[in-house]
């Protein structure tokens, strides 16, 4: 699978906002076939900027995914709500789910 973690810092006047300001490319996006999750998360250090957990089944799915309509919209709009550009980890991994975290198992 594609998987990719990126940092969105968004404007402070925005932040609140981002959840409703990024609904439509997220609805779109989780509806993708190939999309296995596309999570959001609000920083605990840092109140002003986003984390996106996003995995795609393969390069197939993700070579759909930014030829998409909503793809290629949150690129045109979603920059004017952010205070930098987004840092971006991306690779592939074997799986298409996720593992147990072993060293804190829950008995």
């Amino acid at each position: 699978m594609i998987f990719i973690t990126a940092k969105f810092p968004v404007r402070p006047e925005h932040a609140d906002d981002w959840p409703e300001i990024s609904r439509a490319f997220t609805e779109a996006t989780r509806a993708e076939e190939g999309c296995l999750w596309f999570e959001w998360s609000r920083s605990l250090d840092d109140p002003h900027e986003y984390v996106l957990v996003e995995a795609f089944r393969d390069d197939a799915a993700g070579a759909h995914h930014v030829g998409t309509d909503h793809f290629h919209t949150a690129t045109r709009e979603l920059p004017a709500y952010l205070a930098r550009t987004p840092r971006i980890v991306n690779t592939t991994v074997e799986g298409t789910e996720w593992s147990e975290l072993g060293e804190l198992a829950v008995r």
